[in-house]
């Protein structure tokens, strides 16, 4: 195994502010591994039995954890988990709480209350550049071919088998414990097409047919596979200009792993490595900003930029996806200037150490590292 200590210090620095950290993630993103290896934590596991009853009685048991760190390992499987949290926020805040869960809280009825302003949330992304430090440089290509999540990066062999597995583990632990929808089949059919189109422009009409259900089915299937994070929608970014794409989302699939499996990659080949860098660029920037909240943008002469950042006040950013600096050209961020003129302008590729920038015209471009892109972002 290998250490997490960024992902520890958001935790410790989330703990600093509320006495209730929500950790979410997908299943298996490492969220049992990291809450245990905190120090001086009591760990609950929520799948037993045996703590369910423990917990039955939350006045009791907060009592009794006084003065002390706990774990409470998939929450969700409690009948009233927002009932434990909230009582504990308001009534014992000398018992620090880290709750996991591999959904948004309050995604589902079982959360009856998002104990907005109770909590700190940390969401813990497929493997980062961070976690990739323990490796030899090679572990970039080997994090792309097999995903983020840890027990398909550190298998031996590509692990075909493994991915379904999780598909079913999925469906079962989480899908039909919060959202107890009925079509398995139609749910993960959908999931595999968005892997297979990962980072297209989506829409719902095109998966209705090939998974034997209706538009709006699509969209409220959509809705709980963003909510589990399992696909991200990104949507697009406008000022409603009669130009520009303004409804149309990208969906991405959450992990690179899975998108080479339902794509048949079992080898890497050189083509297959931009699209999956631009993924691991939207995970990294996600990890660090911990938001679903970036945008795409594009226009209807098909100039697309891949990410666009937008804070309240401030003009919006532009950031474009290259494996190979040698790869890049200026026709979208000129496109996009001439709607946007102010911002910042980034192109992050996999092959630059030192940072540059060059120009075109009046545009000015900033070629980054990814890690030099989540410094100055």
């Amino acid at each position: 195994m290998f250490s997490r200590t960024d992902w520890i210090e958001r935790i410790e620095t989330a703990f600093e502010d509320r006495s209730v950290v929500w950790l979410k993630g997908v299943r298996r993103a490492g969220k049992t591994v990291l809450s245990r290896s905190l120090p001086d934590v009591e760990y609950f596991d929520c799948e037993l039995p045996r703590t369910r009853r423990v917990l039955d009685d939350p006045e009791t048991f907060l009592h009794d954890m006084r003065g002390t760190r706990v774990v409470l390992d998939e929450i969700h499987r409690l009948a009233n988990p927002s009932e434990l949290l909230k009582i504990a926020a308001d009534h014992f805040p000398d018992v620090r709480i880290l709750a996991t869960g591999s959904s948004t809280l309050g995604a589902s009825s079982k959360f009856r209350d998002t104990l907005t302003g109770r909590k700190r949330t940390v969401w813990l992304t497929p493997m980062t550049l961070k976690d990739l430090d323990a490796f030899e440089r090679p572990a970039l290509q080997h994090r792309l071919h097999r995903g983020g999540l840890p027990p398909h990066f550190l298998a031996a062999t590509f692990p075909e088998s493994d991915y379904q597995e999780w598909l079913d583990s999925y469906w079962a632990k989480d899908i039909q414990e919060l959202f107890r929808l009925e079509r398995k089949a139609s749910f993960q059919r959908l999931f595999e097409m968005i892997a297979v189109q990962s980072g297209g422009i989506f829409e719902a009409t095109r998966f209705a047919a090939p998974c034997e259900i209706s538009r709006q089915t699509v969209a409220n299937y959509l809705s709980v596979l963003e909510a589990t994070m399992v696909v991200h929608v990104v949507r697009p970014y406008s000022t409603r200009g009669a130009t520009e794409l303004v409804s149309a989302p990208k969906v991405y699939a959450f992990d690179t792993g899975f998108v080479c499996h339902m794509r048949g990659w079992l080898e890497m080949r050189p083509d297959d490595l931009g699209s999956l860098w631009e993924h691991f660029v939207l995970n990294e920037i996600q990890a660090h900003r911990q938001t679903q909240q970036i945008n795409y943008w594009r226009d209807k002469n098909q100039h697309e930029i891949d990410f666009v950042l937008h804070r309240s006040g401030r003009p919006p950013d532009a950031i474009e996806c290259k494996w190979s600096a040698d790869g890049f050209e200026t026709r979208n961020l000129k496109a996009f200037r001439r709607r946007y003129p102010e911002g910042r302008n980034w192109v992050v590729c996999s092959d630059v150490d030192r940072p540059f920038e060059r120009h075109a015209g009046d545009l000015a471009v900033r070629v980054v590292s990814i890690q030099q892109l989540i410094d100055e972002i």
